[in-house]
């Protein structure tokens, strides 16, 4: 084996990048898991006590259709990815505040502090799935008619969009937090408020007609709409695809713009 093959570093920028990456994100989750009693399960358990409570409240207490049966399986194929997303976007309001030593101190690219914690946030989502397909299996076993479609297929577009979209926003919280202290508070309202405007408890179909267009223009609304397309097909509108992959691209774009311009000055800052 050649030096080249055994020191990432050596061959390209890019193979050096990707290295780094994996290796600062497995040490947030091996940080993360090792210092819990329950790990992975808590990856699991909290998405879990949200989707049980939200499933008695609109099944139980209020006894309103919302949604599409079974409705637990429908709120789970949107709060598992929505985990993803306010984890990845809050935890990068102190990407840099976080590791500010580190991040003056070594010469990796500092998009790297940013896309280590979509990286790590994505596997805990990925790592989560099986509770999802617990359930859709149970549903079919207690004699809910499940379906699963070649929308199926959808789901890679799904979770590239929203890596696209998580990544960034975080490259435009994480360098302005280090000017702007209050933003790291005013992200989390502003997150809780999109858990509400987003399609997680309730469908695009539930809401009215007349704001189904304006829904679209929500990024997460056509994500969502692709994680749910394989068993509840009415759910895929590929209009708020289309506006979602635009947002997404957007996003990024403004993300990297807004990352390099303040990246000196960040560096001061810290």
């Amino acid at each position: 084996m050649s030096y080249a093959d055994s020191h990432p570093f050596a061959r390209t920028r890019w193979a050096g990048y990707r290295h780094s990456l994996w290796l600062l994100t497995t040490r947030d989750l091996k940080v993360r898991y090792s210092t819990s009693a329950l790990g992975y399960l808590w990856s699991v358990l909290d998405p879990l006590v949200m989707a049980g409570i939200y499933w008695f409240v609109f099944t139980q207490v209020f006894q309103r259709p919302v949604g599409t049966e079974p409705y637990i399986v429908f709120l789970l194929s949107a709060l598992l990815p929505w985990m993803w997303f306010t984890g990845a976007v809050s935890d990068s309001t102190r990407a840099f505040l976080k590791d500010a030593k580190l991040v003056r101190s070594t010469k990796l690219p500092r998009t790297i502090w940013v896309n280590r914690i979509v990286l790590s946030k994505g596997i805990e989502f990925v790592l989560s799935l099986p509770v999802l397909v617990l359930f859709v299996v149970l549903a079919a076993l207690f004699g809910t008619e499940i379906r699963v479609g070649w929308e199926l297929v959808l789901f890679p577009l799904a979770v590239l969009l929203q890596a696209a979209l998580t990544a960034g926003l975080g490259l435009i919280v994480a360098p302005l937090v280090v000017f702007f202290r209050d933003l790291e508070r005013a992200t989390k309202l502003v997150l809780r408020f999109l858990f509400y405007a987003s399609p997680i408890v309730y469908g695009t179909t539930n809401l009215p007609e007349s704001l189904h267009f304006w829904a679209a223009f929500n990024p997460l609304t056509g994500i969502f709409g692709l994680y749910r397309s394989a068993i509840f097909p009415g759910e895929l509108d590929w209009f708020a695809v289309g506006v979602a992959a635009a947002m997404s691209l957007a996003f990024l774009g403004l993300g990297l713009w807004v990352f390099r311009s303040s990246e000196r000055q960040v560096l001061k800052e810290i």
